[in-house]
């Protein structure tokens, strides 16, 4: 799919590991299932909430458009419903930036991490695995967060 930087599915194992922090906020420790990559996200669990165990699809996109053509710079309802949104297939999104990327210094072992962490209002995300896994990541790069509960 064109836009888009990193797709998997997570399970979510701990929440709040740390304590509450914020009334309406948790904090999400999370594995995924087909690239191993560990995911710490905080997220509005007034207008979303989580549970242990719970499982969820987490896509990161640089556009919501369905085409992959960039958002263009105002929003353009009759726009938006021509090409289709992305969005459309989500329960909850988040748009950010990418502020920080940290990788091991061991050039030599083929199995080198990556961290890339992103600020999305001040709800934090920090991905880390594989770093052939988030090649795309860039400083300052801005992005979208889309999260779907799977049912089973």
């Amino acid at each position: 799919m064109a836009g888009v930087i990193f797709e998997d599915i997570f399970n979510v194992k701990d929440i709040d590991a740390e304590g509450k922090k914020f009334d309406r906020v948790s904090r999400l420790h999370c594995d995924s299932e087909s690239f191993k990559m560990d995911l710490i996200l905080d997220i509005n669990s007034w207008i979303y909430p989580m549970e242990l165990g719970d499982k969820f699809r987490l896509v990161l996109a640089t556009t919501l458009r369905e085409d992959g053509y960039p958002d263009s710079a105002f929003w353009d309802a009759a726009q938006v419903e021509a090409v289709g949104s992305r969005a459309d297939s989500f329960d909850y999104v988040m748009s950010g930036k990418v502020y920080r990327l940290d990788g091991d210094d061991d050039l030599s072992d083929q199995s080198r991490r990556l961290s890339a962490y992103v600020s999305f209002g001040g709800l934090l995300m920090r991905l880390q695995g594989d770093a052939n896994n988030l090649h795309n990541f860039e400083m300052s790069q801005e992005m979208y967060l889309l999260i779907k509960k799977i049912f089973m």
